[in-house]
């Protein structure tokens, strides 16, 4: 054990490295740390299930990718592609594709005695993936979809079952104007709830069939596919491969094929996403520079307060650099036990509101009813390797007040 080691340890062992004096400054210094700590912790926690449940719903809804038709690209009237069997096997066939399906879509009306409400009327077939919306399902179930028969079976909002005042098993009028208007009597199967307002106001979900009908089109042909993909930090580079293989080819009725990811497709939404990242750092730098400024006092109180131990020490032959690296290695152990309770706190804050919601949201404003966390261990560890290291840092400045002290002097020093 080096020798500055070894002094530092019987320092922090005296009540934690302080005395009389510097005590109350160690104290301090100690719960800047764990609180500063706390807050980059539950700050990183809280973006990140923030940004992954939102991120997550608009991917429910739309899926990582989209081929739809070129003239069609942001309306939800669309002009439809052809897709058949042998396209759907060759996008399935991507390493990185793990889930294809078709959908239409069709503009409409629900109208009751008392209201209406515009609406997109979504038709799914029958190798539509389930998981996603049954995580959300409030009642009902979700049927099996066909692309071959009608089964007037229909999926519907809780936001809109609200203010439409329809509930299980209730049969609605839906209206369709192209040429001339057309009408539907769809039976609710199924009430799901989001909190994504956006799309909880607005999306039916029914058989893939029902809506080309409604649209006359081919059987082949769809408004789009949407693909799922396995690995979402590879959403660009694999929408660009399937885009270089598809992107301007035309199906047989002259429809032009076009891929996007849904980042894409919602450019609002993630770049309203993409600005939460930098509120993050900015309370990081925040509350790494108010610990750090907090454990310089520490350090500082303490070094005027051991000034007879450092005459003492270089008297008997130690240098400036030995006796500087006792008290970075105090430093250490002080930024250490502090880390150690901040973990705690923001650790044990993450699980208390994972597990009972303590703290909640306004879902029509955050699109989520309690405030999300997420667990990151190698993210939870990187915070505590920069905390300790930009604390050090910010350390190595005061130390040099140490040379400044002379033996002669210090040791008189009361």
């Amino acid at each position: 054990m080096s020798l500055a080691l070894f002094i530092a340890r019987r320092i922090y062992r005296e009540s934690d490295g302080g005395k009389q004096v510097s005590r109350p400054a160690v104290l301090i210094a100690m719960a800047g740390i764990a609180i500063g700590l706390a807050v980059m912790i539950v700050s990183v926690a809280v973006v990140i299930g923030f940004k992954s449940q939102v991120r997550g719903k608009v991917i429910g809804f739309g899926s990582h990718i989209q081929i739809t038709n070129l003239d069609a690209a942001s309306s939800y009237e669309t002009h439809p592609i052809v897709v058949g069997d042998s396209m759907m096997r060759s996008l399935a066939s991507y390493p990185e594709v793990s889930h294809v399906q078709r959908f239409s879509t069709k503009p409409g009306m629900i109208k009751t005695d008392d209201a209406f409400q515009g609406m997109v009327l979504k038709g799914v077939g029958p190798e539509f993936d389930p998981r996603f919306i049954k995580q959300y399902l409030l009642e009902g179930e979700v049927p099996t979809f066909s692309d071959s028969v009608s089964t007037n079976q229909v999926l519907i909002s809780k936001a809109l079952a609200t203010k439409m005042k329809l509930k299980l098993g209730d049969k609605i009028y839906t209206y369709y104007i192209q040429d001339n208007i057309r009408a539907r009597r769809l039976t609710i199967v199924g009430i799901y709830q989001t909190n994504f307002a956006e799309y909880d106001k607005l999306f039916l979900l029914t058989d893939l069939h029902l809506v080309n009908r409604l649209n006359g089109w081919k059987p082949d042909q769809v408004t789009g596919v949407e693909l799922q993909i396995h690995h979402y930090d590879r959403l660009y580079e694999v929408s660009d491969d399937i885009a270089a293989h598809t992107d301007t080819r035309q199906d047989r009725y002259g429809g032009t094929y076009y891929v996007r990811n849904i980042e894409q497709l919602n450019p609002q939404i993630f770049a309203w996403l993409g600005l939460l990242d930098l509120n993050v750092w900015v309370i990081l730098f925040l509350m790494i520079g108010v610990a750090g400024f907090t454990m310089i006092s520490g350090l500082l109180i303490i070094i005027i307060e051991r000034t007879n131990m450092i005459g003492v020490l270089k008297a008997l032959g130690a240098t400036n650099f030995t006796i500087r690296k006792t008290f970075l290695w105090l430093a250490v152990f002080l930024i250490g036990k502090g880390m150690v309770i901040g973990d705690i706190i923001g650790v044990a804050f993450c699980v208390l509101q994972s597990t009972f919601g303590l703290f909640k949201l306004d879902p029509t404003t955050y699109y989520v009813d309690t405030v999300p966390v997420s667990f990151n261990i190698g993210l939870f560890l990187l915070i505590n390797a920069g905390t300790l290291a930009a604390s050090l840092l910010m350390l190595i400045g005061p130390s040099f007040l140490i040379t400044k002290i002379h033996p002669a002097q210090s040791i008189r020093y009361e």
